[in-house]
């Protein structure tokens, strides 16, 4: 009961986000162009990151989540580092909305959000995985990673049809990207209205 109330939290938070960013502009870009411009580039940085960083944990991931506790290459720094990744992508993304606002509200409801979703799931994988879990709890930090406990290994047996699919999620946050230029143009073409100024 309570995973469904979140879910259905987060997808209103997700939806009331997407309506504000179709129906607003940026009044830092009219106040401010060189730094909203600045917030663009950094987002598209984050997102980049982002992607990069969900790629690679699906190398270690794709194929292997319910069945093997996964502990290395970036499992070996974090135990959560699709989460990790993700926040850097979300922030990317609201970062390219040039506006300040926005990453703060992201900010916020990751924050208010994700840390029940990884408490919840290291009770599964503590029963799951018994006292391998216990171990890897104690020496590996549940979300900013530590780079001193990076081990990679020499070769790793990948799936590649689970990949592929996974290959799509890492790149959500460029498509966004892309997605909040074309709604930018839209305004700027009084296309779309601009019943807010968002700072």
């Amino acid at each position: 009961m309570i995973e469904k109330i979140r879910i259905a939290l987060s997808r209103v938070f997700v939806l009331a986000l997407l309506m504000v960013i179709l129906l607003s502009s940026s009044a830092t870009n009219q106040r401010w162009p060189l730094f909203a411009e600045t917030l663009f580039f950094m987002g598209v940085v984050l997102a980049a990151v982002a992607s990069m960083g969900r790629l690679w944990c699906s190398v270690y991931i794709a194929g292997y989540k319910t069945d093997v506790l996964v502990m290395q290459g970036p499992y070996s720094m974090t135990r959560n580092p699709l989460y990790f990744f993700s926040l850097i992508g979300a922030m990317g993304v609201a970062l390219a909305t040039e506006t300040l606002i926005i990453p703060i509200l992201v900010m916020f409801a990751f924050a208010a959000y994700y840390p029940f979703v990884i408490k919840s799931e290291e009770s599964v994988l503590l029963k799951r995985h018994g006292n391998a879990f216990s171990n890897y709890f104690k020496t590996v930090p549940r979300f900013f990673p530590k780079m001193s406990g990076f081990m990679e290994p020499d070769t790793y047996v990948v799936r590649p049809k689970v990949i592929k699919r996974h290959m799509l999620d890492a790149l959500w946050f460029v498509w966004l990207l892309g997605f909040l230029e074309l709604i930018e143009v839209l305004h700027e073409l009084e296309m779309l209205p601009t019943l807010l100024w968002v700072y």
